[in-house]
């Protein structure tokens, strides 16, 4: 951690923000991708803070390549665009002197990057061939620079993106975002409580439970084949889409599956200027949020699209995502419990943050699939709209105002403070240079080889880590044995796809205490 747990929960115990928003931008990059239009950018952002004004919210424009801009915060100036480290370290500047309700990144990783996570289940040669998880939970978390996922599984920053198409050279794409999102306005529960759902038919037992979870039992969802991708405007109107395919390195399609047939379920190009303004999407496909450069020819990806269309966040995976095709897991939880929060009337931002605490904290301890997960899923769109009405979405801070409550500010407070105690007490799986008895070996390959050619093994321990409250616990329950080991193996499917570039991943994930197997889930790349 950057700064001791105590001065953390002391942090906690006096929050108060001196700016209520900030947007973090690097103009270096920026006037480099547009020349003299970047004013364009400047008059956009203008009008934003204008608008964020207008409702209650103090919004600051920070420069992060500006040594001006980060001499306020006590921070350094940005030299290199691309350079991790320096971006990470800024914004932790930015957050330590200001302590914002919201923090607005500003363009696409070619101008403030995703920090590179090292994939927990790569290994060269294998079948996730993620080096690693690109993402941005580390500039949600309070811990310093690093590489581990695990050391960013708590975060306490309300973080959101908005980003123009990468490597493009007209600004009024990314104007025309700014200005759509400084133009929200809440709807009513209602237009966002009849989802459209869509899923593979490999995996319907699943989506439909996600959706009974979301939207009741009367949700069902379309399935590929047999549906889309010309789907009809009744359903893209619908403000909330849940998405559960196959999705694709660098292209604007997400893919249906029913045995070794993988059609387009879900076309950029097609639903490009169809989706509703005010729209909130989860997609749990592989590279569903990958921020793409297009090559000529190529469109932009169904995130860039859905923003563009009107849709105000986006939650969507980096890399090779994974879910069981029965039941709940990974990206179908993640998914599940954004959508949630967003209907119960939280912002955007808030919303990301209590679905990436909440998926920490639902299990025993993190095995490698959940820590790729967290890392890989990301907010793009601003953080502080609201889509949802609730009694205090709109309502501006009152810490002014005696005798009334800073509802926002409390709960900034108390999910600064669940975020340091998942990071202190949390269990993570971290990989281990040994190999499992023959014994365990031969039961998970042969587990393995009905769903996968080629598969490898990787071994796992249980971290528990040293908090004296988890400690203190598990002495508690004696009579129950905790997993000490993780196993994952991980192989393509048995089923591949003929004329996609689709990587159909299948990762078995076993945990054993004493070398005894006690649980297994199957799980399949999206």
């Amino acid at each position: 951690m950057s700064r001791t747990v105590g001065a953390l929960c002391e942090r906690a115990a006096r929050r108060s923000a001196m700016s209520d928003k900030v947007i973090v931008t690097n103009w270096t990059a920026l006037k480099k991708k547009y020349g003299s239009k970047v004013s364009q950018i400047d008059a956009a952002i203008k009008k934003m803070i204008a608008a964020d004004k207008a409702r209650g919210l103090d919004t600051i424009l920070l420069r992060i390549d500006s040594a001006a801009d980060m001499k306020k915060v006590g921070g350094k100036a940005v030299i290199s665009a691309s350079n991790q480290k320096q971006n990470k370290n800024a914004i932790d500047a930015i957050d330590e002197k200001l302590s914002p309700d919201y923090i607005l990144i500003l363009g696409a990783t070619d101008v403030i990057p995703h920090q590179s996570l090292n994939n927990p289940v790569y290994e060269e040669g294998g079948d996730d061939d993620d080096k690693y998880a690109y993402s941005d939970i580390p500039y949600a978390c309070d811990a310093s620079y690093s590489k581990d996922i695990a050391d960013f599984i708590g975060p306490t920053r309300v973080v959101g993106r908005l980003p123009n198409i990468t490597g493009d050279t007209n600004p009024a794409y990314l104007a025309s975002l700014i200005g759509n999102a400084a133009g929200w306005e809440s709807s009513a529960p209602a237009k966002y409580l009849n989802g459209f759902g869509v899923s593979t038919d490999e995996w319907k037992e699943s989506t439909a439970l996600s959706l009974k979870n979301l939207f009741g039992s009367k949700a069902k969802a379309a399935l590929s084949p047999k549906e889309g991708p010309k789907w009809a405007a009744t359903a893209l109107s619908r403000r909330t889409h849940f998405i559960n395919c196959h999705g694709s390195l660098g292209e604007p399609f997400f893919y249906g599956q029913k045995g070794d047939d993988y059609p387009v379920a879900h076309d950029a190009a097609i639903v490009e200027s169809k989706i509703a303004r005010g729209t909130v999407a989860a997609m749990e496909c592989c590279y569903g949020a990958e921020l793409y450069e297009p090559d000529d020819g190529v469109h932009p990806g169904i995130a860039n699209t859905y923003l563009q269309s009107g849709a105000y966040g986006y939650l969507g995976s980096t890399t090779i995502a994974y879910g069981p095709a029965k039941g709940n897991g990974s990206a179908d939880l993640i998914c599940q419990y954004f959508l949630k929060s967003v209907c119960d009337g939280a912002s955007l931002g808030r919303a990301a943050l209590e679905a990436r605490q909440k998926f920490a904290s639902q299990s025993a301890e993190l095995d490698p699939i959940d820590l790729k997960t967290l890392a890989q899923f990301v907010l793009l769109g601003d953080p502080s709209i609201h889509p949802v009405k609730s009694a205090s979405a709109n309502a501006p801070k009152t810490l002014k105002t005696r005798g009334l409550v800073d509802e926002r500010g409390e709960r900034r407070r108390a999910l600064l403070s669940k975020g340091v105690m998942i990071a202190d007490n949390q269990p993570v799986a971290r990989r281990v240079d040994v190999k499992s008895t023959p014994k365990l070996q031969s039961s998970l390959l042969k587990l393995a080889s009905t769903q996968m050619s080629n598969p490898k093994l990787m071994t796992f321990e249980v971290d528990r880590r040293s908090s004296g409250l988890r400690s203190a616990f598990m002495k508690g329950r004696m009579r129950e044995k905790s997993p000490s080991t993780v196993h994952v193996v991980i192989g393509l499917s048995k089923e591949q796809p003929a004329d996609t570039n689709i990587r159909p991943v299948v990762a078995i994930v076993a945990k054993t205490v004493d070398n005894k197997i006690v649980s297994v889930r199957e799980l399949f790349g999206k």
